[in-house]
């Protein structure tokens, strides 16, 4: 899958989209994803300009986005202006080696269970075959409700 199609399975944009490529995918068990690391974002103009690491909350968003795009798929939706994937919990998350530009993260997310809208995912990003970072996620798909769903914009919509 290539960011076009990406784009169209999640509602997230520059800057925040964390997903570059999917090389596997198999609805309703597990996918796996790239995240190319530059130098180039924003992010590391400030986390620290000393010597540029990567977030870990943006590691972990990289996974739930990855999580997101199985969940689309298994479930045969597409992210559009009425719905939202939130999400519901992290647990167990841990940090293993810092993430750099330069780096591309291998993104391995496994679906564990899904009821009534909730999905329960393993992930596991890697730079170069190494753990940079692992948790248990939790993500849910939600319906937004009219007056919100009608008064969202994105930035620079008018």
């Amino acid at each position: 899958m290539d960011i076009h199609e990406i784009l169209r399975h999640l509602p997230h944009r520059y800057p925040i989209i964390l997903v570059d490529r999917v090389l596997e995918i198999e609805a309703g068990k597990r996918i796996v994803a790239l995240k190319n690391v530059s130098i180039n974002e924003p992010v590391f103009l400030g986390h620290f300009p000393h010597y540029p690491v990567m977030p870990g909350v943006m590691i972990i968003e990289a996974l739930a986005q990855a999580a997101a795009i199985l969940s689309f798929v298994t479930f045969d939706k597409r992210a559009d202006r009425n719905a939202v994937y939130y999400f519901a919990g992290i647990d167990n998350a841990r940090f293993k080696r810092p993430v750099g530009p330069g780096d591309q993260l291998r993104l391995e997310v496994e679906l564990v269970r899904e009821m009534r809208g909730i999905g329960k995912f393993n992930g596991r990003a890697l730079v170069d075959g190494q753990l940079a970072a692992e948790a248990e996620l939790l993500c849910a798909y939600r319906q937004i409700p009219p007056t919100a769903a009608g008064s969202a914009r994105r930035v620079g919509e008018s």
